[in-house]
């Protein structure tokens, strides 16, 4: 490569980074509509984390209180039916 080239490529490479690392003052306004837009969405984030948090953790708690329910009614119904069969046994006067 000749010197020139590397010199120029060199310089190129410094007026790049020095451009883009000096900061300047934005002119731009930001209207409330982005900042109203921004808190909605971070809103609308932490509520689904929570949801979803919370579906984790009373999972095993609906669990258990659905197997209370079913063994309260396989007992309650088992009790009936043996009730209902033994009337069915015994002899009509």
């Amino acid at each position: 490569m000749k010197p020139n080239m590397k010199l120029f490529s060199i310089g190129t490479a410094t007026l790049a980074a020095a451009t883009l690392l000096t900061a300047l003052p934005a002119q731009a306004y930001v209207g409330p509509g982005a900042g109203l837009s921004l808190i909605s969405a971070l809103w609308a984030v932490l509520a689904a984390v929570f949801v979803a948090v919370g579906f984790v953790l009373l999972w095993p708690i609906r669990k258990m209180m659905r197997n209370r329910k079913r063994a309260q009614q396989g007992t309650s119904s088992t009790a009936s039916h043996s009730a209902s069969s033994d009337a069915s046994h015994q002899p009509k006067a």
